[in-house]
């Protein structure tokens, strides 16, 4: 809840000040339990216990790469469902990847995160939460850090989730919460066009990351179920849309994957297809999905790829792989977990 709705929340349901409704507000605002809101009297924390929860996430279990300190928590929820998160240490501040669903509906071939379907979407407070739980967890090492971009790249699809989405964002930007500027996000779709629309009317300035992977519709339909909804046009028409409406530039992700799209002459079609479109093209060598047959190209490959784009004078880079040794990619932590536990039923 916004503040507004908290002092309510606390003046007509507690019968409390106003004044302890900005307390309140503050130590949720830095991931504090019920019981370790100290100044607030123990009659007062042992009714907040009774009728809320302040932490609907928490980190079960964490894992600190030894390559470049990235961290990728698995989160339990209330219900018992396990989502994921990536921290990542850059030198302009910690980025933290978000989940905003429990699985995804969306099918695409590469991802781990859709294997067995979305079980249901996440609340605004559960997406936040992964935030402000990633910020507990980091200040107890060192009371300066704390997330200052987010990405939502984890499990499920946002725009599939677009109301709790909306609300989470106008959340993690208010100015008595925790303060995260819109343009220090990024939120990834795959590609649902109408919902592309709507958010480019929200008025949010955040960066609308595109889930391409492909240069045309035969090849992205191969690998992703939504390209037999919206056509490759309709999506870039949406995107243009995107960058016209917030005068803000769109990323296509592009995960390279072996023998399908990552050619030369892919990336001669993709640069052909994107010309005059305000963009940047992130360049991801696939993290191998054993479930798939699918791998990554060789690193010749992938070089030789962004040179042609650069050629064709196409924005673009090579995504830095980061968390290798922790099982990095969205889903794959969940999934492993589950897996081991049913084996362990069985």
């Amino acid at each position: 809840m916004d503040g507004g709705e908290l002092e309510r929340f606390v003046v007509e349901e507690l019968k409390e000040s106003r004044f302890r409704a900005g307390q309140i507000g503050q130590w949720l605002a830095r991931g504090a339990d019920i019981d370790g809101m100290t100044n607030l009297s123990a009659a007062l924390r042992k009714r907040l216990s009774e009728v809320a929860v302040a932490n609907p996430v928490r980190i079960l279990e964490s894992y600190k790469s030894q390559i470049d300190e990235t961290e990728k928590f698995l989160y339990a929820l209330t219900d018992g469902n396990l989502i994921e998160g990536v921290l990542m240490r850059y030198h302009h501040g910690d980025t933290l990847c978000v989940s905003t669903q429990v699985g995804c509906r969306m099918g695409c071939a590469f991802c781990a995160s859709t294997l067995d379907g979305r079980v249901r979407n996440l609340t605004p407070g559960e997406i936040l939460g992964q935030v402000a739980a990633a910020n507990r967890h980091i200040q107890a090492e060192d009371p300066q850090r704390r997330v200052h971009n987010i990405v939502l790249m984890g499990s499920g699809e946002p725009l599939d989730n677009y109301d709790n989405v909306v609300r989470f964002l106008k959340l993690v930007n208010a100015p008595e919460g925790l303060n995260i500027s819109l343009r220090n996000i990024s939120l990834s779709t795959c590609g649902l066009v109408p919902r592309m629309y709507d958010f480019a009317n929200e008025g949010l300035p955040v960066t609308l990351s595109l889930s391409l992977h492909a240069p045309n519709d035969e090849i992205r339909r191969k690998i992703m179920p939504v390209a037999h909804a919206y056509t490759f046009d309709q999506v870039l028409a949406a995107c243009k849309n995107y960058v016209d409406k917030t005068g803000r530039r769109v990323i296509f992700e592009y995960a390279l994957i072996r023998d399908l799209n990552s050619d030369v002459r892919h990336a001669e079609e993709l640069a052909r297809r994107l010309r005059g479109l305000r963009c940047h093209v992130n360049l991801i060598p696939l993290n191998d999905v054993k479930e798939r047959n699918l791998a990554a190209p060789d690193r010749k490959t992938v070089d030789a790829f962004l040179k042609r784009l650069e050629l064709k004078h196409i924005s673009a880079t090579i995504r830095r792989e980061m968390g290798a040794d922790i099982e990095g990619a969205c889903g794959q932590l969940r999934r492993k977990v589950l897996d081991e536990a049913k084996a362990a039923k069985d």
